[in-house]
């Protein structure tokens, strides 16, 4: 999965003018997720907690954890995407040290989305962090 960097969409964001503008970017972002076959939309890897289907599979390898996400929603695959590029393809350790609440705070996200999509967000999170204390 090529991801851009935190900082990458950070400098992105940071030329857009209003939140429209925005949006279209995260979407944009969600597009170049390549999500998961349709085989693996199964309950087991479903995220609870969000407005929209949300599956994760986590995969380590060379001790890193490798996160593999979908969504049936373009806006959350969007947010999936701004999730990956703080967590996927790094160590537990790394997974777990990352500021998450001052990289949503410097994308102003939660300001701008549902309170329904920034619960999803928080339970995306949770799981990922939850599950980097297991390796």
């Amino acid at each position: 999965m090529n991801l851009p960097t935190t900082d990458e969409i950070l400098d992105d964001l940071e030329f857009l003018d209003d939140w429209e503008q925005r949006y279209q970017y995260i979407i944009d972002l969600g597009k170049a997720l390549p999500g998961l076959p349709v085989e693996q939309h199964k309950d087991e890897y479903l995220v609870r907690g969000c407005q929209s289907n949300v599956w994760l599979i986590t995969e380590e390898k060379d001790g890193k954890l490798l996160f593999h996400v979908d969504s049936d929603a373009v806006i959350v695959q969007g947010l999936l995407t701004l999730v990956m590029a703080a967590y996927h393809d790094k160590t537990p350790e790394q997974v777990l040290a990352f500021d998450i609440d001052q990289y949503f705070n410097q994308l102003d996200l939660e300001n701008h989305i549902t309170p329904t999509r920034g619960n999803g967000l928080r339970a995306i999170v949770n799981k990922i962090q939850t599950t980097a204390k297991t390796y």
